[in-house]
């Protein structure tokens, strides 16, 4: 991949996992609950679903690249047109989170679990979320180049999106009450989704025409 597709990818996809959604919310619960060190199991089954979703979403776009290299075109033209609606569903949100405080009943429960089903609970949280697997579907084939070899661009893709969503996944476990605070405002919320909305429709625009 080139440097100006990469200077598009990394920062569309941190933008994405940096925004509160599932996995995040259970990070920093977790993050405050039970500690960043604990949370790291659950961290590493969310990013085997992910690299599971990411992988198998891949898998099939390339096997119909393969067989139908037409299909770019139609698969370029939908990511760039989800991205879009993507983008106009998170300026439309209304900033809404829901985050239990760090004292809240199921605490004692949560500290309770083992290891395994930590990293089983964030594995769950990974796979079982549709606009997942949606987003990796349609945006994947606009960043790759059919005339080469497909696998070597989406390990390198797909390791790029795990460690963005490491980071952001510590990010928000070593957050704690300040990111709390911060999620519990709607409008600040609000102003992650718009930027990273914006981010988004302008990158559907840039993949849908360009």
């Amino acid at each position: 991949m080139s440097i100006a597709l990469l200077s598009i990818f990394i920062p569309t996809f941190f933008f994405v996992s940096i925004t509160p959604g599932m996995c995040m919310t259970l990070a920093l619960t977790l993050g405050m609950s039970i500690g960043i060190r604990r949370s790291l199991h659950m961290m590493w089954g969310e990013l085997i679903g992910v690299g599971l979703v990411a992988s198998a979403a891949a898998l099939g776009v390339a096997t119909i690249m393969l067989k139908l290299p037409e299909a770019f075109i139609v698969l370029k033209l939908a990511g760039g047109a989800y991205l879009i609606w993507l983008g106009i569903q998170m300026w439309q949100s209304k900033g809404k989170l829901v985050l239990p405080e760090p004292g809240s009943e199921g605490k004692g429960e949560r500290a309770r679990q083992g290891k395994w089903q930590l990293a089983l609970n964030g594995f769950i949280t990974a796979i079982a979320n549709p606009k997942g697997w949606a987003f990796f579907i349609t945006l994947l084939p606009p960043f790759l180049d059919n005339s080469k070899a497909l696998v070597p661009q989406l390990i390198s893709l797909i390791a790029i999106i795990l460690t963005l969503e490491f980071s952001c996944l510590l990010i928000y476990a070593s957050g704690g009450k300040a990111l709390s605070h911060f999620l519990m405002n709607k409008d600040n919320v609000k102003l992650m989704n718009r930027i990273a909305g914006s981010l988004m429709m302008g990158v559907g625009v840039w993949l849908a025409v360009g």
